[in-house]
């Protein structure tokens, strides 16, 4: 019985972004809300990698969107521009690392329903070396600090 307890609080933290000593955790998890007719949508979290050696995320999966990607925000000629990162983020051990507007990020392409503020969305991140986790993550207006004053383009 405590076996099958251990396993419950394991994987309700593992859902929740949070985990045990040793791992991988998503941590501050948000997606920005679109309006009708957007069909794409961003990601942005903190990942914290204890699992005591370098790791990378290589790619993100989620049923409410045909395609996802890796991106990062890069500045050419004064100009922002997203691009993929198709070899993935590395994630050093024992260090957090932001995913965040204007820096890496998760492009969601292909959104089927646009994202509600309130609701939250099924999101499948796999690691190099590390097991893949699946987070809940809340849809909001805003994230915490979340502003660009730079052009974008993708």
């Amino acid at each position: 019985m405590k076996i099958k307890s251990l396993f419950f609080a394991a994987s309700l933290l593992s859902s929740t972004g949070l985990t045990l000593a040793h791992g991988m955790t998503a941590e501050q998890a948000w997606a920005r809300f679109t309006v009708p007719g957007v069909t794409m949508g961003g990601v942005f979290m903190n990942l914290n990698n204890h699992t005591g050696k370098d790791d990378a995320l290589v790619s993100v999966s989620t049923p409410i969107a045909t395609q996802t990607e890796i991106h990062e925000t890069i500045n050419i000629d004064g100009m922002m521009k997203m691009r993929p990162v198709p070899q993935g983020v590395a994630l050093p051990n024992a260090k957090i690392t932001a995913l965040q507007p204007g820096g890496h990020h998760i492009m969601l392409m292909g959104l089927k329903q646009p994202l509600k503020v309130g609701t939250q969305i099924p999101l499948t991140l796999t690691f190099k070396h590390t097991h893949p986790i699946t987070i809940q993550v809340p849809v909001r207006k805003e994230g915490l600090g979340a502003t660009s004053t730079a052009p974008m383009m993708h």
